[in-house]
Parts: C-alpha cells; structure tokens; sequence
C-alpha cells in the first residue's frame, strides 16, 4: 500500500482562524496584552522573596550554576569535572548568550534573553494561526499555559530549546532543510528536539530536512570541538544518574516509603534522587522502556500510511511524551516542552491532539504544585507529596497513551483525517 499524504486547502475563516483586518488587530493586541500581563506576573514571583515559592533555590540554578559554567565557557572549556554538566555541547551558546548584552548582570541578561525567545515562539505560533485555514488556539495555550509553572520558565533554558523545536516543526512542511537545521541545531542544545523530525512526510521532505540536520548539527560540533575543550565530556555524567523522585519511577518508591521502603532521598547530579535496594532495576527497568517507546515510534513510522500537515506536530508530541514518562528524570521545567508542541499541535485544524494538550494543563499545574509550592513534601514523601506525584504522573501517562492511539489511528484511518468528506484544511 503507497502512502497517502492528506494535501493542504484553503478553508473559510473559523471562529479559531481570524481572517479580516480588523479581527487579526484584535487578536494581535489580545494575545500581547495577555503575554505583557503574565510575564510581569511571573517576573513579579522572581522580585518578590516569597518563602513559599522558594524564589532563592529557583533562580539560584541560574546565578550560580550557570554563572559558573559561563566563566569556564569563557574560558574556553566545557565543564570537565562537574557532574551537573549533562548537556550537549550546544547548551554552550545559551549559557555564554547573556555575555552578548555586556550592560546588565548575567541573570538580568539570561531572563532578557528567555523572555525574547518566549516572545518570538508566542509571535510564530500566532502567525501560523492567522494562515488560512489554520487556528489560533495554539498561541492562545503558550501564552496562557506557560505561567501554570509559575515562574520556572524564566530561569531555565528550556524556553529558548522549546523554541528551536517549535519553529523546526512550523518550517517543516514549506520549508524542510530550514526546519531540519533548526532542529540539529536544537539536539545540539538538549537532544530532544530532533523528534520534531520524525513525522515529517515521507519523500523528499524527509530526506531534506534529515540530511540538513546532520549537517547542521555535525558543523556546529566541529566549530565547538574546535574552540573548546572536553567537548563531549557531558557524557560521562549520564550513565551514572540514578532515580530522580518526580519521575514515575520514583513515584514507586516514594509509595514504597510509605510501607516502609528503607530507601532515602539524596541531593546527585543537580537533582533529588532516591538511593536504596531496587533502584538500580528501576532505573535499568526505565530505559528499557525508553528502548521500547523507541520501538513502537519507528513501528508507528513504517506502519502509517496517511499523513495530514498536522501528523508532524502530532508524531513530535507523542514521541517527547514517550521518552518523558519513561525517563528516569522528569523534572517540572519538562512540560515548557509538552505545553510547546501542544500549542504547534493547536495551530492545524488536522490535529489529533486537542485531548492531550487538555491533559497537559492540570499536569503543568500540578508540577508547579510540585515543584516548588510543595517539593518539601515531595522529598519527604509525605501522603501529600506522593499522592500530588501519582496524580500528575498518571496525568502525563494518560496523555502519552492518548496521543500515541490518536497518533496510531489517524495514520492508518483516511476517516480520522476528513471533515465533512473534505481534506482537512491547513
């Protein structure tokens, strides 16, 4: 059977897709006075010394550790001996960025920094919205989801790889080598952005932007193996991590605690991990999972037989979904991924998605909760603690499964792609 690629149409205006003059300047000046007004908010968690949100501990990642890292960058090395290094050697450009506004502090410089990257992903996906054919619901949930993690955001880097992946997967169709550059530029940042890759359309498309993301990626190594040292001794760091206790892993073991586990938590690699008999099975038990969710997405890929312009965006969300519920590490900073490609997902019409990004929303919410509302019970694995763990876990694995059937089904179904015995509009 030859694969059949659902082509994009023109569509009347819709509720979702603002066509006129005057509704696009509505929905501009909407969406700005949204994003101006939560950014001060989430701006106004950092200045305010609130105990409760333990601000100091938050942003200290960025005044300490990524300070830190930027003098040895400066310097011309990577850090060889710290074991909190476990990034590609891209991450260099992020933390050596703020140095490029040589007027304000380095953390000043990093939230400038964060919150244009954060503007420029709002402004791309409200563009992609306003196409014919297209929605504006995906702009609407990352300016409007994002602060559910409270001030998080600002002082980790994630928004800035977030970006990378989204503009990658909004390129992708029009523009394939430029989205597969963006995201090898992106896997050289923090690995996971390459997914945005695996549902592009088979063919050309594929080829393209394939190849231009390993030659996007191996050119930018080259440049950093040349100018630094040590440029791959992030790898040493990685197989050594053990269970971080957000991830669902370590969910187990804090339920364990409970009934008497004699497990305890200690302070590794940048993160709390649990340390005591099984959790190297654990930890073993969760990349084999890894292995497996691996397995089925290249099942997926060889099996699916339709694609719509939304399957890449779609394939991008189950597949990072995938890879977070079975990691060994799930830290809060990792739904600015989820709640990204649910809002590249909002922007087609096509999309299976809509479920999963409504998933996404308590978990967000949750994780904040989490981490750090109420991380000191988290650690302690109080009733509380693990019971706001299992709901927010059993959130993400449901919306994982749920993307992956939706995924699954929309692939091999040509019923799932139509509306009103049309080609689903892009």
């Amino acid at each position: 059977m030859t694969t059949e690629q659902i082509p994009a149409s023109e569509a009347p205006a819709t509720p979702g897709s603002p066509r006129s003059a005057a509704a696009v300047r509505r929905f501009a000046c909407g969406l700005g006075a949204v994003w101006v007004a939560t950014r001060l908010g989430m701006l106004a968690l950092l200045a305010q010394p609130l105990a409760a949100f333990d601000v100091g501990t938050i942003s200290s990642e960025v005044h300490q550790i990524y300070y830190g890292w930027y003098g040895q960058l400066a310097q011309g090395g990577f850090p060889l001996d710290d074991v909190m290094w476990q990034y590609p050697p891209g991450a260099a450009l992020v933390i050596l960025g703020p140095g490029a506004l040589p007027w304000l502090t380095y953390f000043q410089a990093f939230l400038v920094l964060t919150l244009a990257a954060d503007g420029l992903l709002a402004c791309a996906l409200a563009r992609a919205g306003l196409r014919p054919g297209r929605r504006t619901d995906g702009a609407w949930l990352w300016v409007g989801a994002l602060p559910l993690l409270l001030h998080l955001p600002l002082v980790r880097y994630d928004v800035q790889v977030t970006a990378l992946a989204v503009l990658a997967l909004l390129a992708l169709q029009r523009h394939p080598r430029v989205g597969g550059a963006l995201a090898g530029l992106g896997a050289t940042v923090k690995v996971w952005p390459v997914l945005a890759l695996l549902g592009a359309p088979r063919g050309r498309t594929t080829r393209d932007a394939w190849l231009s993301a390993a030659a996007g990626a191996a050119a930018l190594l080259a440049v950093l193996a040349f100018g630094f040292s040590h440029t791959l001794g992030f790898l040493r760091q990685q197989g050594s991590r053990g269970v971080q206790i957000e991830s669902a892993a370590g969910t187990v073991l804090s339920l364990a605690r409970l009934a008497g586990w004699p497990g305890t938590v200690e302070y590794r690699y940048g993160a709390m991990e649990l340390t005591g008999p099984y959790v190297p099975a654990l930890a073993h038990a969760s990349l084999v999972l890894t292995a497996a969710a691996f397995c089925w997405l290249l099942l997926w890929r060889i099996r699916a037989r339709r694609w719509t312009p939304a399957t890449p965006f779609d394939a991008a969300l189950a597949a990072v979904l995938l890879f977070t519920v079975t990691s060994r590490v799930i830290s809060p900073q990792y739904l600015v991924w989820l709640l990204g490609l649910a809002a590249v997902c909002l922007t087609s019409r096509a999309t299976t998605q809509r479920p999963v990004a409504a998933l996404l929303l308590p978990a967000a919410a949750l994780s904040a909760l989490a981490y750090p509302v109420l991380y000191d019970d988290v650690v302690s694995g109080t009733p509380l603690g693990c019971a706001l763990m299992v709901v927010r876990n059993l959130l993400l694995l449901a919306a994982a499964l749920l993307s992956c059937h939706r995924l699954w089904a929309s692939s091999r179904s040509a019923g799932a792609v139509r509306e009103r015995g049309r080609p689903a509009p892009e």
